[in-house]
């Protein structure tokens, strides 16, 4: 427990001191348009929507990883469990200053959930009231392309998906991560 407390002071002090600060209502604003414009360029076809989020969530997160390792000087974790923590508490509060917790650890400790108190990207937002969007678009999949594009740059192979959103009328915001396989030495797919 004293490497999670470590990394909820190193997220903290980093969100403080290096990190530029962007308005987070234009942020939010700026990524409900474009989802709208693509839930309108795919015809509300929501599992497409979703798809496309993922693809440049992916593209981002292979980014995002150096700025990631750049500003906050985290070295190499050496388990899921310290990625976890590391994700958690530093990575979320440094871009978005949240802190999602960590939980439902599957027994052979190759898969967590991420608990969501609190989603900038869903502020203000309602679903398209069509009878399948509140089934269907996973509003806030852009997370899920970031998490599998950053942990791909570390070697780590995951699966990332939602299991519930509040914005579909669930308790709770939920993304499951599934570590699939170390990496050994391969080179990055091709940017799509």
């Amino acid at each position: 427990m004293a490497s999670s407390n470590k990394a909820a002071r190193d997220g903290e002090k980093i969100w403080k001191t290096n990190v530029d600060k962007v308005n987070a209502e234009l942020v939010t604003l700026t990524y409900g348009t474009m989802v709208a414009q693509l839930c309108s360029d795919f015809n509300h076809k929501y599992v497409e929507v979703n798809k496309q989020l993922d693809k440049m969530g992916h593209n981002i997160g292979m980014r995002l990883i150096e700025d990631f390792f750049a500003k906050s000087g985290v070295q190499r974790c050496g388990n899921l469990r310290e990625t976890a923590e590391t994700i958690s508490k530093i990575g979320f509060k440094m871009f978005l200053n949240i802190t999602p917790t960590v939980s439902n650890w599957s027994a052979d400790n190759k898969s967590f959930s991420l608990i969501f108190d609190e989603n900038p990207l869903a502020d203000f937002v309602e679903l398209p009231n069509d009878g399948r969007a509140q089934d269907e678009l996973w509003f806030s999949n852009i997370f899920c392309g970031i998490l599998r594009g950053a942990l791909e740059m570390v070697q780590m192979q995951v699966e990332a998906h939602y299991i519930s959103d509040v914005l579909r009328g669930d308790d709770t915001t939920e993304m499951r991560i599934t570590l699939l396989r170390y990496m050994e030495d391969e080179m990055p797919p091709d940017d799509e």
